[in-house]
């Protein structure tokens, strides 16, 4: 098996989804911190932005734990 092949595999597996998710994750953290500068310098284009981009967080949270959900995990957090 290759190495391409492999890594495609990853993806689909339960710790490529964890790991997608935590990478998703991180990017809270810089929207959380976009946000906090648009409010101190009362910049709406930017809050806006950043609200978007939030959104776009949560839906992609969303869909990779649909997709973990489908691998059939057993884990107790995630009932």
């Amino acid at each position: 098996m290759s190495a391409l092949t492999k890594a495609k595999g990853f993806k689909k597996s339960k710790s490529g989804t964890y790991l997608s998710m935590a990478a998703t994750a991180f990017g809270a953290i810089g929207v959380a911190k976009q946000i906090n500068k648009a409010r101190a310098e009362n910049d709406t284009l930017r809050l806006v932005d950043a609200v978007v981009t939030a959104a776009g967080v949560v839906t992609g949270l969303a869909m990779l734990y649909r997709e973990l959900k489908r691998l059939g995990d057993d884990d107790v957090l995630l009932g």
